[in-house]
C-alpha cells in the first residue's frame, strides 16, 4: 500500500455543495485536541515512524498513520470498545469527520481498514507514539517521575471458555466431559446431566493443560466479578505526583502481580529517564534526565523477593503488607532487612499519604481507561494486538490529562458540561442584573436601582 498523508486530506470540498450546506464550527474539545497535535507535529512524526510499512508508489492509497492513531484514540474519548463500533461512529458523526479531516463526499474508514492498519504497524511504533505523548506531558510539566505507582487489572479476552481444547491432544472440553461422564455412568446424551456433573465435580482449569485455539495467548483466570474466563492482564505505572501513565505492560491473565511488577517498574524507569520537565524563565518547560526513586503498590505485590529486588535496585518501596502472622527469617537476612524497612515506611506519614493517593492517581486512571473509556472487554486477539490497543488507550488518557490541565476538560462530554455550566452561569447573572435594575412596582418612571 502507498502511504497517504494527512496534508493531502486537507482539501477544499467539492464546489457543487460548497455554498449550500452549513459548516459547523466543530466540537470545541476535538478542535483543541487537533490544535495540540498539529502544533507538536503529530502527523509528520507518525508518517516518519510508519514510512517503512508502506511502499512509496505502488498500491492503493492507505489510511494515513496520523489518521489511524486519531481513530484509535476516538475509542477512548467516545467510550467505544471495538474497532467496528468506532467505524460505525465515524460514519455517523459530522464532528468526527471534521476532527479527522474527512470530507462529506468521502467514505469513512471501515473496521476492516482500521484492523488491517493496526496489524500492519508493529508494536514498537505504537510504543513510540505513546512515548511521543509522554514528551508532550513532560514539556507541560506533568511528568515528575520520582514516585511511581503500579497496579493492574484483568480484561476479558475475545475468546470463549466453551471453545478451549487440551494442549496435548486437541480434545475439546465437551468431548473430555463426556469421557468423564461415561466413566461415572452418566448418560452422555443428557445435556442437563452433563452440566450437573460438571458443576458438582472438583476441578481446576489449568493453563498448562487447556488453551483456546483462536487465542492461545489468552489465559484462564478469575475476573474481578467472580467469573472464570480467558483474559489478559494490563499493568500500568503511573506518576504519583500528576497521574500520568508512564509505562504499560501486557501479560496473560493468570500472571501474578509479584511476577510482573519488576518488568513494569523497569519500563517506567526507561520511559521517564529523559522526560522530566523543569520550568524556564520564559515560562516553558525544559526536559532533563532523572529516574524513578520510589515505588508504591498495594498488598497484592508484596513478597520477600519483590521487596529485596527493589532494594537492590536502590528504590524505596511503599508496598502495603498483608497480615501474615509470625515470619521465619532463617537464612533470609537480606529479605528481612528489606521487608522491615518497607514496613517502617508504609507506617509513616508519607507512606500513609501515598497509599491514600492510590485511589486518585491510579484507580481513577483505570476508571477512565476501562470503564468510561470503553475497554472493559477486548475485541482483538493475541498479546501483541492487545498491547497495541492498551498503548494507544493510555496515550489518549495522557492527552486527556494534558487537555484537562490546559483547558479544564479532558473528554468531549466534560467539555460539553463546562459549556452548559457557563451558559447557566450567564443566564443566572443576567437574571440577577435584570432583578437589580427592575423598577419598583407602581412606579411608572424610568428604571432606577433598587435600594
Amino acid at each position: 500500500m502507498a502511504m497517504g498523508t494527512r496534508k493531502k486530506r486537507e482539501r477544499q470540498e467539492a464546489l457543487w455543495y460548497g455554498g449550500e450546506l452549513p459548516v459547523t464550527p466543530g466540537h470545541p474539545f476535538y478542535s483543541r485536541l487537533n490544535e495540540v497535535l498539529d502544533k507538536a507535529g503529530f502527523d509528520r512524526f507518525c508518517e516518519e515512524c510508519c514510512a517503512r510499512f508502506y511502499h512509496a508508489k505502488l498500491g492503493r492509497p492507505s489510511l494515513p498513520p496520523g489518521l489511524y492513531f486519531r481513530i484509535m484514540m476516538i475509542g477512548f474519548f467516545e467510550g467505544i470498545d471495538s474497532e467496528r463500533g468506532i467505524a460505525w461512529r465515524l460514519a455517523d458523526s459530522l464532528t468526527l469527520r471534521q476532527f479527522l479531516s474527512i470530507g462529506l463526499d468521502e467514505k469513512t474508514p471501515d473496521h476492516v481498514t482500521i484492523s488491517r492498519t493496526r496489524r500492519l504497524i508493529d508494536g514498537e511504533t505504537h510504543q513510540r507514539v505513546f512515548a511521543w505523548v509522554l514528551e508532550r506531558l513532560a514539556q507541560g510539566g506533568l511528568i515528575q517521575g520520582k514516585t511511581i505507582g503500579v497496579d493492574s487489572t484483568t480484561l476479558e479476552a475475545n475468546a470463549a471458555m466453551k471453545s478451549i481444547v487440551r494442549r496435548d491432544s486437541g480434545e475439546s472440553y465437551t468431548v473430555y466431559l463426556k469421557r468423564l461422564a461415561e466413566a461415572e455412568g452418566v448418560d452422555v446424551e443428557d445435556a442437563a446431566a452433563l452440566r450437573r456433573m460438571d458443576r458438582k465435580r472438583a476441578k481446576k482449569m489449568s493453563n498448562e493443560v487447556w488453551e483456546n485455539p483462536n487465542d492461545p495467548e489468552a489465559e484462564i483466570t478469575r475476573l474481578k466479578d467472580g467469573r472464570t474466563a480467558l483474559a489478559y492482564k494490563a499493568e500500568n505505572a503511573v506518576d504519583m505526583d500528576t497521574g500520568a501513565i508512564v509505562a504499560v505492560t501486557t501479560h496473560g491473565g493468570a500472571a501474578g502481580d509479584t511476577a510482573t511488577v519488576e518488568m513494569t517498574v523497569v519500563e517506567a524507569g526507561v520511559a521517564v529517564a529523559g522526560l522530566i520537565g523543569e520550568p524556564t524563565p520564559e515560562g516553558e518547560y525544559q526536559v532533563h534526565f532523572s529516574g524513578v526513586e520510589e515505588v508504591v503498590t498495594d498488598k497484592g505485590y508484596h513478597s520477600n523477593d519483590v521487596v529485596r529486588s527493589f532494594t537492590e535496585m536502590e528504590l524505596r518501596t511503599y508496598i502495603a503488607e498483608p497480615e501474615r502472622g509470625e515470619r521465619n527469617w532463617e537464612d533470609k537476612a537480606a529479605e528481612k532487612e528489606a521487608v522491615y524497612a518497607n514496613r517502617r515506611r508504609i507506617r509513616g506519614a508519607r507512606g500513609k499519604r501515598l497509599q491514600a493517593q492510590r485511589g486518585e492517581r491510579i484507580e481513577r486512571n483505570f476508571a477512565h481507561q476501562f470503564d468510561t473509556g470503553g475497554m472493559d472487554r477486548l475485541y482483538v486477539r493475541g498479546v501483541v494486538n492487545v498491547h497495541k490497543k492498551l498503548l494507544i488507550q493510555a496515550a489518549a488518557c495522557n492527552l486527556a490529562l494534558l487537555l484537562r490541565s490546559w483547558y479544564g476538560a479532558g473528554k468531549p462530554r466534560a467539555a460539553h458540561d463546562r459549556i452548559v455550566e457557563a451558559i447557566f452561569a450567564i443566564l443566572v447573572f443576567m437574571g440577577a442584573i435584570e432583578a437589580l435594575w427592575r423598577p419598583k412596582s407602581g412606579n411608572s418612571g424610568s428604571p432606577r436601582r433598587q435600594t
